[in-house]
């Protein structure tokens, strides 16, 4: 599902630039869920961001899905997020003035899925993340924990086939984090998507398939 081969990407010049990725060599298989640990700073955000086609490396080439992410102009990376990646964040970013079904609803629409289709998609995805009850309420009305499992299903409204979650329990607390994590583990295998993780949590790496470690540029497992 994904190959890296030779990623590069230093932010800054003269000096002491920060070299974030050095020559980075990995392959993430399908319906794997990979997590990328590493300390803060350690470059795990900037490969995620190379890999779902949010940023440019300096060097190296990136393919998702046979496509190669890296030769795509600014309109082809746009059309790969809308339609083979998904992104999660610790942030969240709902829209505050959507509830949580419109919020799940908003890649269908970008789609132009007709109402009926994109009313059942919603439907079985606030059901799978278990928020069926809470379909009506906006995000200053839910949890944390309740929004984060929106943005999950948003995330996996448009069916992508590789999932990228930076941090996602990183403003939860351990229990609700540990509910988020257990549920992208339950999600990976329901909906057959490959997901890249970058975590600190313990908890999300005894659940993945295989853990990555960056340290200074470089991965290694």
């Amino acid at each position: 599902m994904v190959v890296v081969r030779g990623l590069t990407r230093t932010y800054g010049t003269g000096p002491a630039p920060v070299h974030a990725l050095r020559a980075v060599d990995l392959e993430v298989r399908a319906g794997e869920l990979v997590a990328v640990v590493g300390r803060s700073g350690s470059g795990k955000t900037t490969l995620l961001n190379l890999v779902g086609g949010l940023d440019r490396p300096d060097a190296g080439t990136v393919e998702v899905d046979g496509t190669e992410v890296t030769a795509l102009d600014d309109d082809g990376r746009s059309r790969l997020r809308r339609d083979t990646v998904a992104f999660v964040f610790q942030t969240f970013g709902l829209m505050p003035a959507l509830t949580a079904a419109e919020n799940v609803g908003v890649p269908l629409r970008l789609r132009r899925t007709p109402a009926a289709a994109r009313e059942e998609r919603v439907a079985l995805l606030l059901d799978l993340v278990g928020l069926r009850d809470h379909a009506d309420q906006r995000p200053g009305e839910l949890s944390g924990g309740q929004q984060q499992r929106v943005a999950i299903a948003r995330a996996l409204a448009g069916s992508p086939r590789l999932l990228i979650a930076d941090e996602p329990t990183g403003q939860l607390d351990a229990e609700t984090g540990l509910a988020v994590m257990a549920l992208l583990r339950a999600v990976v295998e329901s909906e057959g998507v490959t997901a890249i993780v970058a975590t600190h949590d313990p908890v999300m790496m005894s659940l993945a398939d295989r853990v990555l470690t960056i340290a200074d540029g470089r991965v290694g497992e």
